[in-house]
């Protein structure tokens, strides 16, 4: 696909990269929005079943502890995770060769550079949101 889109005169860069990371800096801030509501209903849901507390004392005690800062730096983290994935990952499928053997060990290393990059600068975000008192 890469050699074919140089062939034509296409930039691979542009063509496969770009979109790519667009699509995954703005769906992954979409995506934590929708995780951070599924936990909150799974936890109203396990509280409730096994704790007996009611959801509206639930969302009272969650009103009190947690802030809009807490959900902000979850949301200003998201499109930074993003860059880092869709980076890693184009990176990555751009050195794949010829045959299936180099794809399966292109993806795997993509896998595991991303989760320990995504660590890391998760580690950072962690050590900034604690110096600016965030």
């Amino acid at each position: 696909e890469v050699d074919a889109l140089k062939v034509i005169g296409l930039n691979p860069i542009g063509v496969l990269v770009f979109p790519r990371l667009v699509a995954l800096v703005v769906a992954l801030p979409c995506l934590t929005v929708l995780a951070n509501f599924a936990a909150l209903g799974g936890a109203i849901g396990i509280a409730w079943l096994y704790s007996g507390i009611e959801p509206d004392a639930f969302i009272d005690r969650l009103r009190t502890s947690i802030d809009v800062s807490t959900i902000l730096a979850g949301l200003i983290k998201a499109p930074f995770m993003a860059m880092i994935i869709g980076i890693i990952a184009s990176v990555e499928g751009l050195k794949v060769g010829g045959s299936a053997e180099s794809l399966g060990r292109q993806v795997t290393s993509s896998v595991v550079k991303a989760i320990f990059v995504v660590i890391i600068v998760d580690g950072l975000f962690a050590i900034f949101y604690a110096q600016i008192d965030f």
